[in-house]
């Protein structure tokens, strides 16, 4: 296995102060069985971010990984989020108890509201229970996944608590400049789920070329994409060489010319599939 960096992954500064890694490890769909082994391999390659979720069904396996991986708990960053059985009348302690306890841990550093669910009109409230998980230490930053811009503003308007970070689908095809914009305005960090896309973007001619001019993979200039655009990743690969793969680039920069070209790739925020359902 490739050694460990020696330098520390660069972080997004989160609006708790915390510092969030740029790149993480994505779990969806892994198993318990199949996420124990991926995650100690990760955090010894430097992974120090990992993200699961209730609906992931595999928080006792990242548990298990952590605690392999033999790296301090105070040097990791884990995410993970609750889901619609969570929403409303203080649901989300029940939950997070439940998580934690499946994980193994005595906190998270980031709780996320799973998906806004507007039909339920619930994800108000329940983010005043994330306010009192917040203040209680439990978890140390709170955020929301698939929140679009209209969900976002209302949970601001009507709490005054900002959320740290929205995790939202986000690649070269989908590009979400809406969404980023409006994040970018209110301080929030941007994460991308599914950042290298559902199939085609990988043998898209525009990123081939480029990859061949860097001397990188094609994932490796999605990635590098991200973080110029200034939005965190959790990619997701139980390949020992991808996982490496994905964290190597921090050492080449695409030219403002390439970035124009992959923008192009772009279909549009009504290409989104991942407000309304729970999907991811």
């Amino acid at each position: 296995m490739t050694p460990m960096p020696t330098n520390p992954l660069p972080t997004f500064t989160l609006n708790t102060g915390a510092a969030m890694p740029a790149i993480g490890l994505g779990t969806w769909p892994l198993d318990d069985n199949q996420v124990a082994p991926t995650v100690a391999d990760a955090v010894q390659l430097g992974y120090r971010l990992i993200d699961t979720a209730a609906k992931y069904g595999n928080e006792a396996g990242v548990g298990e990984g952590i605690r392999r991986s033999g790296v301090a708990r105070d040097e990791l960053f884990v995410t993970t989020k609750l889901d619609g059985p969570y929403q409303g009348q203080d649901r989300a302690i029940g939950g997070l108890d439940g998580s934690l306890n499946r994980l193994g841990l005595d906190y998270v550093d980031l709780l996320m509201i799973h998906w806004p669910l507007p039909d339920r009109d619930l994800y108000v409230d329940t983010w005043a229970t994330f306010r009192k998980l917040l203040a209680g230490g439990r978890a140390r930053a709170i955020g929301v996944s698939n929140f679009k811009p209209a969900h976002l503003h209302r949970l601001i308007s009507e709490t005054g608590t900002v959320p740290a970070v929205d995790q939202i689908e986000l690649n070269p095809a989908l590009a979400r400049a809406e969404t980023r914009a409006y994040n970018s305005s209110q301080g929030i960090v941007t994460q991308a789920w599914s950042p290298l896309g559902r199939g085609g973007a990988m043998a898209d001619p525009v990123i081939t070329a480029v990859a061949d001019r860097v001397g990188r993979t094609p994932a490796q200039v999605v990635l590098r994409w991200h973080f110029q655009l200034g939005v965190a990743a959790v990619p997701k690969s139980a390949n020992p060489t991808r996982l490496a793969e994905n964290l190597e680039i921090f050492d080449f920069e695409l030219t403002e010319a390439e970035m124009t070209a992959m923008a192009t790739l772009d279909q549009g925020e009504t290409f989104a599939r991942d407000s309304d359902v729970e999907g991811h």
